[in-house]
Formats: C-alpha cells, structure tokens, sequence
C-alpha cells in the first residue's frame, strides 16, 4: 500500500468514527462519511464495500489502541498483584475514554452489535492472554495461589466485561474518596474473596 493510498484510508477511516460518534452507526450512510472526509463516494467505495465494513475496522482500531494500553502494562516491572490492579484500571479506564471520546455509540459501540462482538473477539483472546501471564507471574513470585488458572483467567475477565458499562456510566461512585474505596474494595474481593478467614 503506498503513502497516498494509507493516508486516504487513514483519513476515510478517522472521518467515518467522527461521524458515527456524532450520529451513531445506526444513522450514519455512506454519504455522511464522504462528505465527513472531504472525499468523493467514489474514493470512499474504492476502500470499503460498505459501512458494516469500515465501523468494523474503527471498532478494531480502538480495540487495539485499549489492548497496546494493557501489553504496556502487562510488561511493567511491579509485584503481580500491583501489576493486576493496574491492568485493570488500565483497562476500565480505557473503555471509558474510549467510548467517552466516541460520543452517542456510548456502550453499544462494545456490546450492543453482532459485527461488534465478532470484531472483539480477537481482542477478548489477547486480554485473556495477558491476564494469564500476570496470574502465571504471580504463581512463580508466590504472590498468588490459584489451583485453577485457565478458570481464574476466565472469571476475571468477565467480571472485568460486566464491569464496563457501570464504570463507563459513573454507578460505581466516581469522588477521589468513592474511588480510593472502590480500588480497594476490588482489591480485597480478588486478594481476599469473601469467607472470613478462620
């Protein structure tokens, strides 16, 4: 792909998420995208079949920005359980920019969708991966004890999915007391569970 071809693409690309942010994928044509882009139906036909297919590569595009966030984490030289709390942080905060940044697709830009859920997918796989390595990290530093791995890998990752749309709509207390409270109240949940310890 030349210079000219990727940057076009880039530009056709950046046009159509500020229009589906502004009018949600629903509501958006081709035609808006154009015009967003300062290019001919033409041009932007020459890139893309149609619009299922662009908001599916602008939805990649941002699920690989959140995952690049994560693998930076992920490789952060922090004891295992600091490195868990930060990654998922890391992680809600980024959905919540993300789809704070992106307008009216607010949750449904991650959930509500079938081509959503299928462009996720490869996402969803890399973040298990990463949890499984900072779980695995603190196995061997002694910091964790988890008989299961594969299962606790899993859990966290869909309590991390069922956290989304709470924490995106601020029901989890967003005042610096409520939050230091909230990180600490996960923090006990995952490190400590629920039993009183005999």
């Amino acid at each position: 792909m030349s210079e000219t071809t990727s940057r076009t693409r880039a530009i056709l690309i950046d046009a159509a998420r500020k229009v589906f942010a502004r009018k949600g994928i629903a509501r958006t044509t081709m035609n808006d995208i154009a015009n967003a882009s300062q290019k001919g139906r033409r041009t932007l036909y020459m890139y893309f079949k149609n619009k299922e297919e662009i908001s599916n590569i602008v939805i990649e595009n941002e699920m690989e920005g959140l995952c690049e966030m994560l693998v930076a984490v992920e490789k952060k030289d922090l004891p295992a359980d600091e490195k868990l709390i930060t990654f998922i942080y890391t992680r809600l905060d980024a959905f919540k920019a993300t789809v704070s940044r992106n307008g009216s697709l607010r949750a449904n830009f991650f959930h509500d969708s079938w081509n959503v859920a299928k462009v996720r997918k490869g996402y969803n796989l890399q973040e298990i991966a990463l949890i499984k390595k900072i779980l695995a990290s603190g196995i061997s530093e002694g910091v964790f004890v988890i008989p299961d791995i594969e299962t606790t890998t899993l859990i966290i990752h869909y309590l991390l999915r069922g956290l989304e749309v709470p924490y995106i709509r601020g029901l989890l207390g967003d005042t610096p007391d409520s939050l230091i409270q909230r990180k600490n109240s996960v923090m006990n949940l995952i490190f400590n569970g629920i039993i009183a310890k005999k």
